[in-house]
Formats: structure tokens, C-alpha cells, sequence
């Protein structure tokens, strides 16, 4: 039997309490204040612990200044025992959670260093997450006098069966991993698949990987798919592409004129147009007689996938503009039709627009 409280022991339970809370106050301050500090440094790290420390710390001492009170006050052994428990338990629950946290971003933050993208594959994150959170529950199980041996060998003998339940699941599971230890795919890049589908890639978590077309509209792949396809990826080895335009000049044309003209366009296009590459060298390649042109291909650089439509605009127009300045012809394809009238032949000939779904448009 215990004896009755007194009233001594309600004040030192009250001084406990309150310290418990005093403290939790004051280290929240210290804490915030030192994460303006944090916020100051370059790592990212230093900030991420300081945001975990900023909810341990405060529970950790409450939890202490509860303990404080339980022991100042006559409990029952067994009370005090689950009193203690209970904190003990819930102290375990605040780290893990915390923890899990910590480790979650930090993981976040080394893969968008890796990667240099603002985006980040969550696929990493949830793993470490559920394997923290799996051994903070383990430990609660081993608090709580719980043997956990059993349910390790429960789950041994269980996974075989879960396996084979999950076959498609932990498919696309070991899937994403192999793709982002491969660095095949980032966050971040543009990809093709063999399929049609296209866009920026925006995350890749444990199933599926999610990626972002070009009119906002969001594909979802499985990473079993992604992994088994053929895909072109527009981002490595480096981000910077050339793209190709096509382009045909009259066959009376000064083709020493016509590349000059056009290699200046190149060069103006490259320096004044957002996206391009300024440093490109301007290539204008002549490859064919064509039935009614001269074709010639021009080789442009641009920052990026997304970029090269507002590049080639841009292009198009200003070479439109400064062949007719310069007055160098570019050719439509013109047809010789007969026309029978009686017993004679009228030869007749037609323009391409004429000639309506006749005439070939020029590449």
C-alpha cells in the first residue's frame, strides 16, 4: 500500500510540470533561433535538423518534467511503471517521427544536388522513411515488453506469400530503383518513349513514374513500362541539342549568297532569341536537287527541348523576310496539264496552289 499524496508532493509534481514546460518553451525559442541562422548556410542540412530538433526537444522535456511528477508523487509500482512506460513510448514516437523526417529530407536534399533539379524522386524518400519508421516500431514493440522474434519470423515466412501477391507491385518497385541508380532517367529530364508519350519527368516514387507533357497535361507511367521500353532522352549527356530545319532555294540562285544570308540569320537568331545556344557555330549543309529547289538543311542550337519551337519561329520568319530583301526566290513545285479540248491538246501550266491537292509542299 502507498500512502496518501501530501501536499508537499503535489508542489514538487507542480515544480516538475512546470520546469518540464518552461523548458519546452524556452529551447523552442533557442531553437528558432537558431534556425534563422541555419537558413543563412549554403547545406540544407543544417536546416532539416534543426526543424527535427524543434519538435524532439520541446516533447523530450516535457516528457521529462511528466516523468519528474510521477516519481515525486506516491504511485503504485505498477502505476509508476506504465506511467513510465507510456512516456517512454511516446518520447520513442517523437524521435521516430522526427527522425523519419530528417532522414526523408536529407535524402531529398543529396538527390537534388545529384540531380540539379528542384524536383526530387520520392521513391528514396519513402523507403528510408518506411525503413525508420519500421524500427521505431520495432523498439515500441520492445519497450512495451512485446518479443519481437515472433513477428520477425511471422514475416519471413509470410513475405514469400506477399511476394507472390505483389509480383507487379514490387516489379515496378525494383524497377524504380535500378532506373534512378542507373541515372538512365533523372527528375527533371525530357524523355520519348517508343509508345508516343512525352514530357518532362516529374517525380518517381515506388510504382509509377510521373511525367509532364508539354500542354500541362500529367502521363503516368509504371516503371516496369518505363524500364522495358525504348526511350529517347533529350536531357543526357547534356541538356543542349541541335535541331534541324529544312529549306530550299531556286536553282538560279547564288548558293555562296544564299549560305551567307542564311548563316547571318543563324547568328542573329542564336544571340537575340531567349533559349538558344549564342556560342553555336551557324551550318547550313546543301544535300539534294530537288524537282523544283535547291534543299539545303539548317543546323541550329537550342538550351533545351521545350526551346526549339520558339527558336525554329523565330528562324523561319526572319530567313522569310531576308530572302525577299535580298531577293533570293523560294520555290513552289508548278505541273504542265493537258487539256483535251475536240481533238486538240491545250498544254496548260499550273502553280503548285493552283494545282490544289496535286502540288507537293516544299521541305
Amino acid at each position: 500500500m502507498t500512502r496518501e499524496p501530501t501536499l508537499h508532493d503535489l508542489i514538487l509534481a507542480a515544480i516538475a510540470v512546470a520546469a518540464g514546460l518552461l523548458a519546452a518553451f524556452v529551447s523552442r525559442g533557442l531553437l528558432r533561433w537558431l534556425a534563422k541562422h541555419a537558413e543563412r548556410t549554403r547545406w540544407s542540412g543544417d536546416d532539416v535538423i534543426v526543424d527535427a530538433l524543434r519538435t524532439v526537444v520541446p516533447w523530450a522535456v516535457i516528457a521529462g518534467g511528466a516523468a519528474g511528477a510521477a516519481a515525486a508523487l506516491p504511485l503504485r509500482t505498477a502505476v509508476q511503471h506504465h506511467v513510465n512506460q507510456a512516456l517512454t513510448v511516446l518520447l520513442i514516437a517523437v524521435v521516430t517521427a522526427s527522425a523519419a523526417r530528417v532522414v526523408g529530407d536529407l535524402v531529398r536534399s543529396l538527390t537534388q544536388s545529384r540531380s540539379g533539379v528542384a524536383g526530387s524522386a520520392s521513391i528514396f524518400v519513402n523507403i528510408t522513411r518506411a525503413l525508420v519508421l519500421a524500427m521505431g516500431f520495432l523498439v515500441v514493440l520492445q519497450t512495451l515488453g512485446v518479443s519481437i522474434a515472433p513477428l520477425l519470423t511471422a514475416l519471413g515466412v509470410g513475405g514469400l506469400a506477399v511476394a507472390l501477391a505483389l509480383q507487379d507491385t514490387l516489379a515496378n518497385l525494383f524497377a524504380g530503383v535500378h532506373i534512378l541508380a542507373s541515372k538512365t532517367v533523372q527528375v527533371g529530364d525530357y524523355i520519348r518513349l517508343s509508345s508516343g508519350e512525352e514530357g518532362y519527368v516529374e517525380d518517381i516514387n515506388w510504382r509509377q513514374t510521373t511525367v509532364r507533357q508539354l500542354s500541362n497535361n500529367l502521363v503516368i507511367i509504371p516503371n516496369g513500362r518505363l524500364a522495358g521500353t525504348n526511350m529517347t532522352n533529350f536531357t543526357r549527356p547534356e541538356q543542349q541539342l541541335t535541331i534541324l530545319v529544312q529549306a530550299g532555294v531556286d536553282y538560279d540562285s547564288d548558293l555562296e549568297h544564299v549560305e551567307r544570308v542564311t548563316t547571318e540569320v543563324v547568328a542573329e537568331v542564336m544571340t537575340e532569341i531567349t533559349g538558344a545556344v549564342p556560342d553555336h557555330e551557324p551550318a547550313v549543309r546543301f544535300h539534294t536537287f530537288g524537282e523544283s529547289s535547291i534543299d539545303f538543311t539548317v543546323i541550329l542550337g537550342v538550351g533545351e527541348f521545350s526551346d526549339q519551337y520558339r527558336i525554329k519561329h523565330e528562324f523561319i520568319k526572319r530567313l522569310h523576310r531576308r530572302y525577299r530583301e535580298e531577293g533570293i526566290g523560294i520555290p513552289f513545285p508548278q505541273r504542265t496539264v493537258t487539256i483535251q479540248s475536240g481533238s486538240a491538246a491545250i498544254p496548260r501550266q499550273r502553280s503548285g496552289e493552283e494545282a490544289g491537292t496535286d502540288a507537293a509542299p516544299v521541305g
